[in-house]
């Protein structure tokens, strides 16, 4: 297990580092617009600068992103996008345990939209579904909530 998280970097960045922005966009843009058909103009929207950003390199390859930002509602983790290729290997675990290491200091409701073969992934870190299913983005979504 250590050698896996050796091979796992994360880095936390703001939006204004264009170079790292970028990288994250690339990802985004292969997994949300060419791989879900998400309109790129959903994709992309005012909350880019005001949120917290991270990307997650795995053997020196930048492989996931994601981001959360503060709203009226609580912290709200965002666009949580991997490469098809690395999914399903552990690698997003970390990820968000890292996301999280970062907003429950913060002491405020954490919430997130998740599609829904996202689910039970969510459920392994204590997120439980809330209310009835949504469309975002032409993708069935529930509203999940940590509840620890």
């Amino acid at each position: 297990m250590n050698d896996f998280l050796e091979r796992i970097r994360i880095i936390k960045f703001e939006f204004a580092d264009k170079k790292m922005a970028d990288i994250s966009f690339t990802i985004r843009y292969k997994v949300f617009v060419e791989e879900q058909h998400v309109d790129p103009e959903l994709e992309y929207d005012e909350f880019e600068d005001t949120s917290n950003h991270y990307l997650l390199y795995y053997e020196g390859k930048p492989v996931a992103t994601s981001r959360w930002r503060e709203t009226d509602k609580g912290i709200k983790l965002e666009r949580f996008a991997m490469l098809k290729e690395y999914r399903n290997k552990g690698i997003g675990s970390e990820l968000l345990k890292e996301v999280m290491k970062n907003v429950i200091p913060l002491k405020k409701r954490i919430y997130l939209h998740s599609q829904l073969n996202a689910l039970s992934y969510y459920e392994r870190f204590g997120f439980v579904t809330k209310g009835d299913i949504f469309i975002e983005a032409d993708i069935e979504h529930y509203l999940m909530e940590y509840e620890g």
